[in-house]
């Protein structure tokens, strides 16, 4: 698995969109620092730019203004070339829906990022079963995802997310989609694997009981971010 996690600063970001000449703002001048292997919540209502602030974060998109720092390394600074590298190595990505391909198995989803990676099969395979084994789904890596429960896809998406032992999780709204019983349990898989793992985890979320079991808070409130 991942060695560790991924330590991040982010210095005075902001980020707007134009549209029609208008400037429409999202972030505003934020600052963070997360140590490697943290564990972090952002909560903010609908539109509160939590989904921007995880892509930007993902290295999927880049800030109007500021700097973001990895291990203090200012990437975006880089060719695009060496940030696509690094994403695809570093960063794990979850969201509120699965996005699992229903042509393939469970196993097989969860393989599909470490062959496009250039693993071989059975390297890939042995990887797949493993984390699928270590979310509770060993008697299931047969199964396509329209034979497996909401929470099983959404443990499936996230060994899927795992398989190429990223150094960071961006999880965007991972137990939206769930009954409060079944997000919980997702909820205390990622707490476990946090603690486990070390992997440093970012969840942006609208629940306010879920974000209040982080160990670090933080709201997204008209653009800015604050502790909660």
């Amino acid at each position: 698995m991942t060695d560790g996690g991924l330590a991040i600063r982010l210095e005075g970001v902001s980020k707007s969109y134009f549209m029609n000449e208008r400037e429409i703002p999202v972030l505003k001048d934020i600052s963070l620092s997360m140590e490697a292997g943290d564990c972090v919540s952002i909560v903010g209502a609908s539109g509160s730019g939590k989904s921007t602030f995880l892509h930007l974060l993902g290295l999927l998109d880049r800030p109007t203004s500021g700097s973001i720092f990895y291990n203090d390394n200012e990437l975006l600074l880089e060719r695009e070339s060496l940030v696509e590298r690094f994403r695809n190595q570093n960063i794990g990505f979850v969201f509120q829906f699965h996005h699992l391909l229903p042509e393939f198995t469970a196993l097989e989803n969860v393989m599909m990022p470490a062959l496009v990676a250039g693993w071989t099969v059975r390297e890939a395979r042995a990887a797949a079963k493993e984390l699928l084994e270590r979310v509770g789904l060993s008697g299931r890596v047969e199964h396509a995802p329209g034979e497996l429960s909401g929470g099983e896809q959404q443990r499936t998406a996230l060994a899927r997310a795992l398989v190429l032992r990223p150094a960071l999780v961006l999880a965007d709204e991972p137990t939206g989609n769930l009954d409060p019983t079944t997000g919980g349990a997702i909820l205390d898989l990622l707490m476990e694997l946090n603690r486990d793992l070390g992997t440093t985890f970012l969840i942006a979320t609208h629940n306010l009981d879920l974000a209040g079991t982080m160990p670090r808070r933080f709201a997204l409130e008209a653009g800015d971010l604050h502790p909660a």
